[in-house]
């Protein structure tokens, strides 16, 4: 599949560039209190180590308008789509390493299903940030080809991605979360559909590889 730069113009549908801020220390601390799998990939929604970071006030007062945030990450190594998620918010991540993006459009969701046919792919140079808007559909990166994998720190309101809230489902969307702020949409094929996760992408599991 075609892989363009977050800095081309058709990144703009799903999120832009994040400037004006100094991550250079929390990329540092990423990688010294955080590994890198060789076969898949790590979750960690807020490390206390990241969060002591002066750039962590900054991100909250400034990027989220003074929401309540974590900073977690996602490290490892990927090549399949598997998922895509949303929350109702904006996503930053900011590359440790190159990493690779593959994001779809919440409004090509139609009848609980997504075609695969419609994602497109985007790379996120060493040390670049970028706010991933919250209609985007995104899910773990994706190694580029010839590394060792990727680190990726990920900033999103507190909270999410922890214990899902208990309710009864009223409506269709609400089979779709996993967790708190999490809706998600499982290939079949991926290991989170034999999870339980609501199956709702159709066609190919994309893999950047080919």
């Amino acid at each position: 599949m075609i892989i363009r730069k977050v800095t081309d113009p058709e990144f703009s549908r799903f999120g832009k560039v994040v400037e004006g801020y100094d991550f250079g220390p929390l990329l540092a601390k990423l990688v010294e209190v955080s590994e890198k799998p060789a076969d898949h990939t790590i979750y960690v929604a807020s490390d206390p180590e990241l969060e002591k970071e002066p750039v962590y006030a900054e991100l909250r007062d400034r990027a989220y308008g003074g929401m309540p945030i974590q900073i977690g990450y996602c490290n490892g190594n990927n090549y399949l789509l598997n998922c895509l998620e949303y929350h109702r918010d904006s996503e930053i991540n900011i590359a440790a390493d190159d990493a690779v993006l593959i994001l779809g459009r919440q409004e090509d969701i139609q009848d609980g299903k997504y075609d695969t046919a419609n994602v497109e792919a985007f790379l996120v140079p060493k040390g670049c940030a970028v706010e991933v808007y919250a209609t985007s559909l995104h899910y773990a990166p994706c190694t580029v080809d010839g590394t060792d994998g990727f680190r990726v720190i990920v900033v999103l309101p507190r909270g999410t991605n922890t214990e899902k809230p208990d309710f009864v489902p009223a409506c269709e969307e609400d089979r779709w979360m996993t967790a708190r702020n999490k809706w998600l949409l499982a290939h079949p094929e991926a290991p989170e559909a034999a999870d339980g996760a609501y199956v709702g992408l159709v066609g190919v599991n994309t893999d950047i590889r080919k």
